[in-house]
């Protein structure tokens, strides 16, 4: 099968034949139509993650927001049927018995395994996947908007989910990209006042057309001002990878308000403990997310709610793509067709 592996880090991804996978007892080989590519991907493939360097598998074929249709299915496998279109996200395989995954925090299960990181994802014709963890998709979403909910959109729903956004609450979306563009949705449909804030006239243009009732150009804004003058944001939500946007993001913040981290900077991120206390300020942070977590995002896109603004590029042009994804040149999601 034709392939994108990665050999080395901050090496160009090489185009290759290699083997196709071997659905095992527990397992569904899945033809793939399309797979999302996400910032993650350009850490891993650049070694930025220090920490997840002994676990990345080399040669490795990135990607983990896949969508295509079973073509086998393990002896074992019960769930799945040929022929479903099903999805496979960040999380590949969790155990199921850790203390996390009995606390409904199978997101975090410390035995866990990634796709695209730990095993072989998307960047390929074909994939092999556990059947107890891949996600149905829902017959009224395309491949398409449904590839980067796996990812991007469950991860800022999770966030969102966890920081309790309501109705009539002030929101701020730090990055209007893959991730910021379903934040922005996802803030709206649940009532709130969302400010976008980037540093391209492009994206703001497309958070204003998403339903952002403000958006702030952080390069020829006051932002920190401008947000201050209004009482501050109750929940700030930082997509971007820059440490900048946590650096604005913070002081942002009301009172007994909440930041979200979900953006993943290379560079560690501080801030100052006195107005943490002082303002009773809380940080959360937000690690992609669980099946049910999956499920609900993908029936938000179903019913209309998220719209995902995607174009779709073949195979062979992944290395521009990830170009343009570190250049910030990228506005919402690019997802790679394998299948015509």
């Amino acid at each position: 099968m034709k392939a994108a592996v990665l050999h080395g880090f901050k090496t160009p991804l090489s185009l290759e034949e290699v083997a196709r996978p071997e659905a095992g007892a527990d397992d569904v080989l899945i033809e793939i139509e399309v797979c999302g590519v996400c910032h993650s991907d350009l850490h891993v493939a650049d070694g930025d993650w220090t920490q997840l360097a002994g676990i990345v598998k080399k040669p490795l074929i990135l990607g983990h927001e896949i969508v295509g249709r079973v073509i086998e299915r393990g002896a074992a496998v019960q769930s799945v049927m040929v022929g479903e279109r099903v999805g496979v996200p960040w999380v590949q395989w969790t155990c199921g018995q850790c203390e996390f995954c009995l606390e409904g925090n199978e997101n975090v299960c410390l035995k866990q395994r990634i796709t695209g990181v730990m095993v072989d994802g998307g960047y390929a014709e074909y994939v092999k996947a556990p059947a107890s963890h891949v996600v149905k998709i829902p017959d009224t979403l395309s491949s398409e908007q449904a590839a980067p909910l796996l990812c991007a959109g469950v991860t800022v729903h999770r966030a969102l989910k966890q920081a309790k956004i309501r109705a009539g609450q002030r929101l701020a979306v730090f990055g209007v990209g893959g991730l910021g563009h379903i934040a922005v949705q996802i803030g709206r449909a649940a009532g709130a006042e969302v400010t976008a804030i980037d540093i391209s006239e492009e994206k703001l243009a497309l958070a204003k057309s998403l339903g952002a009732t403000r958006t702030l150009n952080a390069a020829t804004s006051k932002v920190v001002k401008e947000i201050r003058s209004t009482g501050g944001v109750h929940v700030a939500l930082v997509t971007s990878a820059s440490k900048s946007a946590y650096d604005m993001a913070f002081p942002c913040v009301r009172p007994t308000g909440t930041l979200l981290a979900v953006g993943l900077p290379a560079q560690d991120i501080a801030f100052p403990a006195i107005f943490m206390a002082a303002g009773e300020i809380q940080i959360k942070a937000s690690s992609v997310g669980t099946r049910e977590d999956l499920r609900e995002v993908l029936a938000m896109g179903a019913a209309g709610k998220v719209h995902c603004q995607v174009s779709t590029r073949p195979l062979a042009e992944i290395q521009e793509v990830l170009g343009q994804l570190s250049r910030g040149e990228i506005s919402g999601r690019v997802a790679l067709r394998l299948q015509q």
